[in-house]
């Protein structure tokens, strides 16, 4: 998990009836931040600093929400909680909380109108700070709360996603991962195998299972609009500049697309944070290495760990 990496800590919001949530990364002081977007639908907040050459190294936290554009108000919350304890890029005398974040839509499970908001974003900070390196919770937690997969051949044949989190370690060299999985694509194994796939009928398969009573997915191959955006948080006790913790954030889109058929989508706003803590000499491809297969293990296990919801079992379900 990622709090394998010493110094990094976990909270989740969860709201089990809206059916949305937020989780939180705190990382440890001195931690050298990066990040990259890709996709056609992203919903971010201070992604921008991330990019080398930017003023600021590292960030005061990270969020990752659902709620759409609507739950970039829960990084609100973050700074606020930061700000108390006087976390933050120093300007004069205040501290400036650093809190890039951002969402998935999960706006079509559960109340659309339950969107995590600045309470929300408190707690989970909260509940990090609370946080002694011990068990993440995964699957239907946090960020994960509403995150559904597989509705590339129509949201009605989706499948659960989740929240999921794993680490490698080679030697001194830990890597983390942690991904709220809501992806267009289906999810798959190492060796190819489907995972987590669509529940629409195929077209070898003439008795199939037509799919939820009165659903109406539109054919296959149609324009499936929104609903999607897979979030990760890759972290490592290795010393990076912010150009080198830019390729580790490179590496974890690998890990997404390695773990999600497709991944970066026109309709998918997958993002990836990286985070440095600078505990120890590595070599970049070691550290790319590992993160691919981190970053795609987190992601098997959100959707693994998941439990179904209305409308959308989850893979564990089908696959019994």
């Amino acid at each position: 998990m990622i709090t394998r990496v010493p110094g990094v800590r976990v909270g989740h919001w969860t709201d089990d009836e809206g059916l949305t949530g937020c989780t939180v990364v705190l990382p440890p002081p001195g931690t050298v931040a990066s990040g990259v977007v890709r996709g056609g639908a992203p919903g971010t907040r201070e992604t921008d600093l991330l990019r080398p050459g930017m003023l600021v190294e590292g960030v005061s936290a990270v969020l990752l929400t659902g709620g759409s554009a609507f739950g970039l108000a829960a990084a609100d919350g973050v700074m606020a909680f930061l700000e108390e304890r006087g976390i933050g890029f120093e300007v004069g005398d205040l501290r400036v909380p650093i809190v890039p974040a951002a969402v998935l839509f999960d706006l079509g499970v559960g109340n659309p109108r339950a969107r995590p908001d600045p309470v929300a974003g408190r707690a989970a900070c909260e509940a990090a700070e609370r946080d002694t390196g011990g068990e993440v919770a995964e699957g239907n937690v946090g960020a994960g709360t509403g995150a559904t997969v597989a509705k590339i051949l129509g949201p009605a044949y989706g499948l659960k996603g989740g929240l999921g989190t794993s680490s490698h370690a080679d030697g001194d060299l830990v890597v983390g991962a942690l991904a709220a999985v809501n992806a267009l694509g289906e999810v798959v194994d190492s060796d190819g195998s489907v995972i987590a796939g669509s529940r629409a009928p195929r077209e070898e398969e003439p008795g199939a299972d037509p799919g939820p009573a009165g659903a109406d997915p539109g054919p296959a191959g149609a324009d499936p609009g929104p609903g999607n955006t897979t979030l990760v948080v890759v972290a490592t006790n290795a010393r990076l500049n912010k150009e080198r913790a830019n390729l580790l954030a490179q590496a974890a889109h690998e890990g997404i697309s390695a773990a999600i058929r497709p991944a970066h989508t026109i309709w998918d706003g997958d993002t990836a944070f990286a985070l440095a803590t600078g505990e120890t000499e590595a070599d970049q491809r070691a550290i790319e290495a590992i993160a691919v297969e981190t970053v795609a293990d987190a992601v098997r296990r959100g959707v693994l760990a998941a439990t179904g919801v209305p409308g959308f079992p989850s893979a564990r379900e089908v696959q019994s």
